[in-house]
C-alpha cells in the first residue's frame, strides 16, 4: 500500500483521470460511497448523525456520504459549513444530486445553531477540509472543530481529520480529533507521525477505483502481512545449518550481558543457522546458560574483533560500551568491506566519527537508531527528527549509502536508493529495555536468509512487532511484556505463516 504526500495524491488523481479516462465526479461518487459503507461499522440505525460539509473534494465526498446514509435509512443532518459560492466543480454537481434526491441540507449561519445539532447528535462526520490544509485553521473551521472535540460523540473523519496536514514538517496546527478515519485510496505521511497520528484515531483505507498500473510509483509504502507472506523465506527440505547464515554478534560487557544475549537468542529463534558471540570474557558465564546454542569467539590478545572470515552477517553495539577501545571495534568493522554489518545501540554513538567511510563499504550496512540515536548521528534535535522523519531518513540513507531503520510506533525503513517502507506493527509493550536488542537479532537473521535487504529488514520489523501484538492479545499485557517474552513468542508468529 502506497504512502503519499498531498502533491503525490493530486498527481494520482490527475493520472487516473487523464490516462484511464476516469471522470472526477465518478471518483467522487466512488470515494463517498466507499467511505459511507466503511463508516457503517461505527454507527447504528438509532444514531443521530451530523455530516459537516466543506468546499472542494472533501465537501463533495460529504454530500455523497450524507446521501448514501440517508438512502440506507439513517437519521442524517447535512450541514454545509461554507457559503454556496464556494461549492463548485464536482462538489457542486454532487450537491445538486443530493438535492435532486429529495434531501435537504442546512447552511451554516452561526456556530450556535450547529452546536444545538451537535448536542443532539450521536455521531459527527468530518468532511470539511482535505489534504491541502497548512497552518492553523481559519474561521469558521476552527470554531466548528472546537465544538466537535468538546462533544461526547463518535467523531469520524473523511480521508484525514480537518486541520491535520497531509505532509510531514508541519507542527503548528489544531485539528478535528477523530475516533476513526476512513482514508481514501492511500494513507498520507501524517498518518505515521508521532504528533499527527493521534488525530486520526483508528484508520483504514478504502479503494475508489484508481488504476494501479497507471499510477506513479513514489517508492514509499506501508509494509503489511501480505507483503511478509509473499517475501518471507521458506525452508528447503534438505537445507542445513550453513544454509541459513552464520552470524557474529559483538557486544555485551560484565555489567550488561543481557543485551548481547537477547540479540543472539533472537537471531537463533528467527532462523539463523549459527551464531557466534564476541563479548567481555567476564560476561560469558552469564550469557552461555541463556543461549546455549551460541558459540563464543575472541580476537587477538582477548580483543573483541575475531577473524571475520566466513560470517554472513555481523551485528555490533548492544551493551558494547562507549570508550575508546570500543570505538576501535566499530572503526575496524566499518572498514571491513566484505560482510554485511548491522550497527545498533552503543555502536551508533561510536559510529559518528566514521560516517564518511560508510559509503566505501561494498556490502550492506544497516543502522537501527531510535529518534534520540538518529539525532546524535545527524546533529539534529529529536523534535526535528520527529517532525520530518521521512525526509531526514531518506537524506541520510542516500548520503551515506546505508539502510536505515528508524524505530518508533511507525518504523521507517529506508534504503540507500531512497526507497522507504513503514511498519506499524507492535504496541506500547515494546517500550522496554531490550526490545531494540531483540529486533537487532531478528534483523541479522533475516539479512542472512534473504537476498533482498529491504525485504529482510521490513519482514524483521513486522515479525518483531506482530509477535508483541500476539502476546498482548493472549497471555500478556502491555505493562508486563518483556523483550525476552518476544523472543520466546517468535515461534507463535512463525506458525501463523505458511512454511
Amino acid at each position: 500500500m502506497d504512502i503519499v504526500t498531498a502533491q503525490e495524491m493530486y498527481e494520482r488523481d490527475r493520472v487516473a483521470m487523464e490516462a484511464a479516462g476516469l471522470d472526477g465526479k465518478m471518483l467522487m461518487e466512488n470515494a463517498g460511497r466507499a467511505v459511507a459503507y466503511d463508516f457503517l461499522r461505527h454507527i447504528q440505525k438509532e444514531h443521530k448523525i451530523v455530516v459537516l460539509i466543506g468546499a472542494g473534494n472533501n465537501g463533495g465526498d460529504g454530500f455523497v456520504i450524507a446521501r448514501t446514509l440517508l438512502n440506507l435509512g439513517y437519521d442524517v443532518e447535512a450541514w454545509q459549513v461554507v457559503p454556496d459560492a464556494k461549492t463548485t466543480g464536482d462538489a457542486e454537481a454532487h450537491k445538486r444530486i443530493f438535492q435532486a434526491s429529495g434531501h435537504p441540507y442546512r447552511l451554516l449561519k452561526s456556530s450556535e445553531d450547529l452546536n444545538t445539532s451537535l448536542c443532539r447528535a450521536d455521531v459527527c462526520i468530518d468532511a470539511m477540509l482535505g489534504i491541502g490544509v497548512k497552518g492553523r485553521l481559519r474561521e469558521p473551521y476552527a470554531d466548528i472543530v472546537r465544538l466537535c472535540n468538546e462533544r461526547s460523540i463518535v467523531r469520524l473523519a473523511v480521508d484525514l481529520p480537518s486541520g491535520v496536514p497531509a505532509d510531514e514538517g508541519e507542527e503548528d496546527f489544531e485539528a478535528f480529533q477523530a475516533h476513526y478515519t476512513s482514508i481514501i485510496e492511500a494513507p498520507k505521511q501524517s498518518a505515521f507521525l508521532q504528533h499527527t497520528q493521534p488525530y486520526y484515531g483508528e484508520w483504514s483505507v478504502v479503494e475508489i477505483g484508481l488504476p494501479p498500473k497507471q499510477l506513479p510509483d513514489h517508492r514509499r509504502r506501508l509494509w503489511g502481512r501480505a507483503d511478509v507472506e509473499r517475501t518471507l523465506p521458506g525452508r528447503e527440505a534438505h537445507s542445513h545449518k550453513g544454509s541459513h547464515g552464520k552470524g557474529l554478534v559483538i557486544g555485551g560487557s560484565r555489567l550488561m550481558p543481557g543485551s548481547v544475549a537477547m540479540t543472539a537468542r533472537a537471531a537463533l529463534r528467527s532462523g539463523a543457522g549459527l551464531i557466534a558471540v564476541s563479548t567481555d570474557s567476564e560476561a560469558i558465564p552469564a550469557i552461555s546458560p541463556y543461549v546455549q546454542e551460541a558459540t563464543f569467539v575472541e580476537g587477538e590478545n582477548g580483543g573483541r574483533v575475531p577473524d571475520l572470515g566466513g560470517y554472513d552477517g555481523i551485528a555490533v553495539g548492544m551493551g558494547l560500551g562507549r570508550n575508546s577501545m570500543q570505538e576501535t571495534v566499530v572503526e575496524r568493522l566499518v572498514r571491513e568491506k566484505e560482510t554485511p554489518l548491522l550497527v545498533d545501540a552503543d555502536g551508533l554513538y561510536l559510529l559518528k566519527g566514521f560516517l564518511g567511510e560508510l559509503k566505501n563499504r561494498e556490502v550492506p550496512t544497516v543502522l537501527t537508531p531510535h529518534p534520540g540515536e538518529f539525532a546524535h548521528l545527524t546533529g539534529l534535535s529529536i523534535q526535528e527528527i520527529l517532525r520530518a522523519p521521512f525526509s531526514y531518513s531518506k537524506e541520510f540513507a542516500e548520503k551515506h549509502g546505508v539502510y536505515l531503520v528508524l524505530k518508533g510506533p511507525s518504523t521507517i525503513i529506508t534504503g540507500p536508493d531512497g526507497e522507504q517502507r513503514v511498519d506499524v506493527s507492535g504496541n506500547a509493550g515494546l517500550a522496554k529495555g531490550g526490545s531494540g536488542d531483540v529486533l537487532s537479532g531478528i534483523l541479522l537473521s533475516m539479512m542472512m536468509q534473504t537476498e533482498h535487504v529491504m525485504d529482510a529488514l521490513s519482514n524483521g520489523c513486522f515479525l518483531h512487532g506482530s509477535t508483541a501484538d500476539l502476546l498482548v492479545q493472549d497471555g500478556h499485557s502491555k505493562v508486563d511484556l518483556l523483550a525476552s517474552d518476544v523472543i520466546e513468542g517468535l515461534s507463535r508468529t512463525f506458525r501463523t505463516f505458511s512454511s
